[in-house]
């Protein structure tokens, strides 16, 4: 029996240390750790670091962290200790439930609106084609929406995929997406944590309005050499990871590739070639100096490639066609952790981040070459410095500043013609300088009362123009009783950068441009409110959130207007896309339901979002407010995942969701326009100066709702540990019952004897889609 400590003693001391993976030694962030004594504790930051400053006197402190076994130590505390922890990813949950008695508790954090969803989860889960998508798994929690059948773009709390800041190991990433949207670039193989914050945002976040989807790679194996590989129905991936030197550096790779292309081209005329690949590659290295320093090199590089050959011949001529288009994105983040005393925690960063879109064409015959390329992207050169400063356990001091250059470069074409000697060049850049400073206040008062205070103060200035805002923050969480309390939180965003586009579903066509003296930084203020509940017996969490919010200065497209002209590129020398847009704003509240259980036999959730999200424009609907083409009004996940034995593991979702809002014409009339040219010409018979046109009535903006949409996936994983490595086959169904959900509408014309009816077809994409997939670790 440990003796009782006197709270109540002058000098004080500091534990701190490392918490890490048994056997791997892999950092692990958000450990829960807890001192009964007190009743109060703290948790790891991102790079696996704690510190608890307490009286002399002897104490208990208690380890735990989801899918980890439990740990303890038992300290004597008469001077400053430094103790490392590795935690047993070998997980007994009975033994955590009895002997955990502080577990991860959602009710006694002051974080509000956000989720940490476990990595495994994510594997688990079933997915389309067998693909696991980080972005797919975030899609099926409360508050995060999917744009359109398939589709990984995330639409957080009304917002749109350009107001989630997205971030890799620091680094910001601009286009998250594989295949058009249909998959996300990120590896869950190469992911170590992945947490999503949808309000109530911390001082250190800025520069979006809606969400920080933060996911951190892993560190590599710093004890042996090992691996991971698997082969699926469009792509194959592979993760290796091993010691450089053994307890001291590591190194992570972690590549994937689609072979569609190489499937398809037995199968496309030799005349006519054609094929689309996409690829990523993870990489990272790490070198632990001792416990004071630390240092990391992170990377991440992708590409998709369409591209397409035609060749022909006439009239004696031959002719070659060759054109596509390819999107990339590419990352880089060296960070130094270093540790100034016991209670002084620093990361320093330097961050490159880059996204661009090439379209090209070429065309070959006897007479010449044309060539054509167009060009868009951003590029990021950023310094991030951040300190924590534990100064006991009720309270600690978070403060920090960076500072990114961003290059935009909207158009850059590249035009020759060798026929008419044509060589056009037009490039247009925009330089920019985004910095924010932030000051974080974290409380605890009788462990009953705890609170969040910060203030972020950003500027941005781009062709002269500044821009300074303050941004107050304010989370808060008061505990009602042992395992239940209340929560709310307030927060002022600001977004200085913009992302244009026609769809609004995150193509890679889409643009990033800057703000200017023209074009203001979009802001949005969101309060939310809710309570969180745990059942420890039951191993079950329960949140309840409402929240309201709201938007200005979101920019939206004029009716009728574009920035990219894919049949003519060249006329984009001519597009001022200031010109082009129009600001309004939006509104968007409702309230959000989340049932989780994390670990165990049968783990899963069940989210439920009842939301509305409304905007308006001066220039759009006639400045009324109209609803937003993703504003859903119920959207409900069911995820299950059922481990049957100790080798096979069942898994399902099912989901629901209110149709997109759309624009469809409710009439057509007949109409007559006037012909100033043939006027200009003098012909005196009116019949020349007239043309028929029919006139389109599309009533109020977004005024149709597509059908509800509804799907059914699920999964069986079949595990086999073998001498020296483990192997799974996964068997999956995407959309099991066959549902014809909705991807766009368009309406055609069909004749007969008594006249043309108009009538409203839809388009479908995904039918019941089985899959296949062999994975080994070895």
């Amino acid at each position: 029996m440990l003796q009782e400590c006197s709270l109540y003693a002058q000098q004080k001391y500091s534990v701190s240390g490392y918490v890490r993976e048994k056997n791997s030694r892999e950092l692990l962030p958000g450990v829960n750790i807890y001192i009964p004594e007190i009743r109060n504790g703290t948790v790891t930051n991102n790079y696996g670091f704690y510190s608890v400053t307490l009286p002399a006197g002897k104490y208990l402190i208690s380890y735990s962290y989801v899918g980890y076994k439990y740990e303890s130590r038992e300290v004597n505390l008469n001077s400053n200790l430094m103790i490392d922890v590795e935690l047993d990813p070998s997980l007994n949950l009975s033994e955590v439930i009895i002997t955990a008695e502080k577990a991860e508790r959602v009710s006694e954090s002051n974080r509000i609106s956000m989720i940490t969803l476990p990595v495994q989860q994510i594997r688990d889960i079933p997915a389309l084609l067998g693909e696991k998508d980080v972005f797919k798994a975030l899609q099926l929690m409360p508050g995060v929406q999917k744009g359109s059948e398939g589709s990984s773009g995330l639409y957080v709390r009304g917002g749109g995929p350009d107001q989630n800041l997205i971030i890799l190991d620091d680094a910001p990433v601009y286009n998250a997406s594989h295949l058009f949207g249909f998959f996300s670039i990120f590896n869950g193989d190469a992911l170590k944590s992945v947490e999503l914050t949808k309000g109530g945002f911390p001082a250190r976040y800025g520069g979006r309005l809606s969400s920080v989807v933060e996911m951190t790679m892993k560190d590599g194996n710093k004890q042996k050499f090992s691996g991971e590989a698997g082969i699926g129905l469009i792509s194959s991936r592979l993760v290796l990871e091993g010691p450089l030197k053994k307890d001291t550096s590591s190194f992570l790779i972690s590549a994937r590739r689609t072979y569609l292309d190489v499937i398809i081209k037995p199968f496309v005329p030799s005349e006519s070639q054609g094929g689309y690949y996409f690829y990523d590659l993870n990489a990272k290295l790490n070198y632990d100096f001792g416990p004071r320093n630390k240092l990391y090199l992170s990377g991440y590089f992708g590409r998709d490639k369409f591209q397409f050959v035609d060749r022909y011949s006439y009239d004696n001529n031959s002719y070659k066609n060759k054109g596509g288009l390819y999107w990339q994105n590419a990352t880089g983040t060296l960070r130094w952790n270093h540790l100034f005393t016991e209670r002084i925690f620093a990361n320093t960063s330097l961050i490159f981040s880059r996204y661009n879109l090439t379209i090209f064409n070429e065309e070959k015959d006897n007479s010449g070459t044309y060539t054509l390329d167009y060009n868009s992207g951003i590029r990021d050169i950023a310094f991030r410095h951040d300190l924590e400063y534990h100064l006991s356990t009720s309270y600690r001091l978070r403060a920090g500043l960076q500072s990114t250059t961003h290059l935009f470069t909207p158009s850059a074409i590249v035009e020759k013609n060798s026929q008419t000697l044509l060589d056009y060049k037009q490039k247009t850049k925009y330089n920019s300088l985004e910095s924010g400073v932030y000051l974080e206040n974290h409380f605890n008062i009788n462990n009953r009362f705890q609170a969040n205070a910060g203030i972020r103060l950003s500027h941005f200035i781009a062709d002269g123009k500044h821009y300074f805002s303050p941004e107050p923050r304010l989370s808060a969480n008061f505990l009602i009783k042992e395992g239940f309390s209340v929560k709310t939180a307030f927060a002022e965003m600001n977004q200085y950068i913009h992302l244009l586009s026609n769809t609004g579903i995150g193509l890679p066509t889409d643009l990033w441009v800057p703000s200017t003296d023209r074009v203001k930084p979009q802001n949005s203020r969101q309060i939310s409110g809710g309570l969180a509940k745990d059942m420890i017996s039951k191993n079950l969490t329960v949140t309840l959130e409402g929240y309201y919010k709201w938007s200005r200065n979101i920019l939206g497209y004029k009716p009728g207007a574009s920035f990219l002209l894919l049949d003519d590129p060249t006329e984009a020398q001519n597009f001022t896309w200031q010109d082009n847009v129009t600001a309004g704003e939006g509104q968007s509240y409702g309230a959000e339901l989340l049932i989780q259980r994390k670990t165990g036999k049968l783990s899963g959730w069940i989210g439920y979002t009842l939301s509305w999200t409304r905007l308006r424009f001066d220039e759009i609907n006639f400045g009324e407010y109209f609803w937003a083409r993703y504003d859903r009004r119920h959207d409900l996940s069911l995820v299950l995942i059922y481990d049957l034995k100790e080798n096979i593991t069942l898994s399902g979702t099912w989901v629901y969701g209110t149709g997109n809002a759309i624009t469809l014409p409710l009439g057509e009339y007949p109409g007559i326009t006037h012909n100033p040219f043939i006027d200009l010409m003098g012909d005196e018979n009116p019949y020349y100066y007239e043309y028929y046109n029919t006139i389109t009535d599309y009533g109020e903006v977004n005024s149709y709702r597509m059908k509800a949409y509804h799907r059914l996936d699920f999964a069986i994983q079949f595990h086999k540990s073998k001498p020296g490595y483990e192997r799974t086959w996964e068997l999956g169904v995407y959309n099991a019952y066959n549902r014809k959900n909705p991807f766009f509408y368009f309406i055609e014309n069909e004749y007969s004897e008594s006249g043309s009816i108009s009538k409203l077809k839809q388009v479908s994409i995904f039918p019941l889609i089985p899959s296949v997939s062999y994975n080994i670790k070895f």
